[in-house]
């Protein structure tokens, strides 16, 4: 048997997902962050984007976040996320109408606070809808 690491992945609302894998790949703020068992301790910001667990040789899952934090230690990952979602659970026609709401919200914003805002959520509809495009190119291979 491989090593293996845990992974925890939380939102707000739930535990999403915790199991031992092989490896696991996250958004870092910095760019895309592999980590294997063993890996040296680090936390750092998400952006948001997918998150994919290497349970075996075989087998892929994949998680959307909004972004949070990713904490690494040496035999366990922790993923703290506001959204987090199974790709199951990803629904395109609501990731397209958040998008258009915060095109909207843009468009409308009377300060910078709600241009910020508007701009974050603009942000994390495009990190679905990309995701939603790759996980249905990869079933198309």
């Amino acid at each position: 048997m491989a090593d293996k690491i845990r992974l925890e992945i939380v939102s707000a609302e739930e535990e999403l997902f915790s199991e031992d894998v092989e490896m696991v790949y996250a958004p870092a703020e910095m760019g895309e962050v592999g980590v294997s068992p063993k890996h040296t301790p680090l936390i750092t910001k998400l952006k948001p984007g997918d998150v994919r667990a290497q349970i075996s040789k075989d087998e892929m899952k994949t998680f959307y976040v909004s972004g949070g934090i990713l904490e690494i230690q040496p035999n366990e990952v922790t993923i703290l996320s506001d959204t987090a979602i199974r790709e199951d659970d990803l629904d395109e026609e609501r990731a397209l109408e958040a998008e258009r709401q915060a095109k909207e919200a843009m468009k409308n914003s009377s300060s910078e606070i709600d241009s910020s805002k508007a701009k974050t959520e603009l942000l994390q509809a495009a990190a679905q809808l990309r995701l939603i495009k790759k996980l249905r190119s990869n079933t198309k291979k």
